[in-house]
């Protein structure tokens, strides 16, 4: 099985990739969109928003990064597609299926799935534009507030020239409401000729195998789960099933205090990497930390019991005391 990691936006940035893929089991990580409005970008943006274009566009443990846009502009889009792959980009994946108000309201992600036919020439402007030796790919929902153009959008993109379709097995307007409607997925997979990766309510070892029996698809997308238990990927690598909380947790926690190590080290990363990867590194590990535990909290009583230690604290340096004594 194929697993790639979801681009949640304000979650899974440089080191949350880096920390989750040397936890083992992803074989693809997608950023987090970069943004594209009626400008061809500065290089900044991308290396801000993907450092790893500054070693071969991939983690260190040598996961490939694609690089995922979100707009409206086809032309534009393809534009700045083509400098994100003359800058090394494995792979640009573009984004159909953003729920967030605010970017709806500007035109861009699931918004888009009212209108196949500009999807179509979004996706086509930028496949012609890219090499041929770097995959274009697209993430979209079932539609935004209905499935009735779901497999009309699914065909607008396959017909234009993407290699891979990630689908989110919900409608814009159901959110992360359960559940995910997997029987789309199969639907889909049947009615296009490229490989559809099926998302939505993977939590688990099991949901791993039933979104796979369900869909018949070999690659899956891996988003909220794994913020839940940092192993997911690996434990449906190795099908370990049912493993005990304590043995989740031993092996959850070093990866906890290796992100807080990781930020409070700047000599961990090369200089000239310092102004995209962190500004305010006592934000970043108050925001980030109680982020991760909050969602680890759901699945582990020891994750919950940290939470309600740090979730008042300000200081990252008290946040990093509680770590590594807990």
């Amino acid at each position: 099985m194929h697993i790639t990691l979801a681009p949640m936006e304000g979650v899974v940035d440089y080191l949350m990739r880096e920390l989750l893929s040397e936890a083992g089991g992803l074989d693809l990580c997608v950023t987090e969109f970069v943004r594209i409005t009626n400008t061809r970008l500065p290089s900044s943006t991308f290396y801000r928003l993907c450092p790893e274009l500054r070693h071969g566009c991939t983690t260190r443990n040598q996961t490939p990064v694609h690089i995922q846009l979100l707009g409206n502009n086809p032309e534009m889009m393809a534009l700045n597609a083509e400098k994100a792959a003359k800058m090394g980009a494995l792979g640009v994946d573009l984004n159909f299926g953003c729920p967030a108000r605010t970017v709806n309201k500007h035109k861009g992600g699931a918004v888009l799935l009212k209108e196949p036919e500009l999807i179509h020439r979004i996706v086509k402007t930028i496949r012609q534009q890219v090499p041929e030796s770097v995959p274009v790919t697209a993430k979209m929902r079932l539609g935004y507030d209905n499935t009735d153009l779901a497999l009309e959008n699914a065909h607008a993109i396959a017909s234009a020239g993407a290699s891979a379709l990630a689908v989110h097995a919900r409608t814009k307007v159901q959110a992360y409401r359960p559940p995910a409607h997997w029987q789309w997925l199969a639907r889909i997979r049947e009615s296009i000729g490229i490989p559809v990766i099926a998302n939505g309510d993977i939590w688990t070892v099991e949901d791993a195998r039933q979104i796979q029996k369900v869909s018949g698809c070999h690659r899956i997308m891996i988003g909220r789960g794994i913020l839940r238990n940092p192993l997911l990927a690996l434990q449906i690598k190795t099908d370990q099933a049912g493993l005990s909380q304590d043995h989740l947790w031993s092996q959850a926690l070093p990866l906890l205090q290796g992100f807080v190590k990781k930020v409070m080290d700047f000599s961990h990363y090369p200089a000239q990497e310092h102004p995209y990867f962190i500004t305010d590194t006592n934000r970043y590990i108050t925001g980030r930390l109680k982020q991760w535990l909050g969602m680890m909290s759901k699945n582990s009583e020891q994750a919950m019991a940290l939470f309600q230690q740090i979730k008042r604290l300000n200081c990252s340096q008290a946040i990093s005391d509680r770590l590594f004594t807990s």
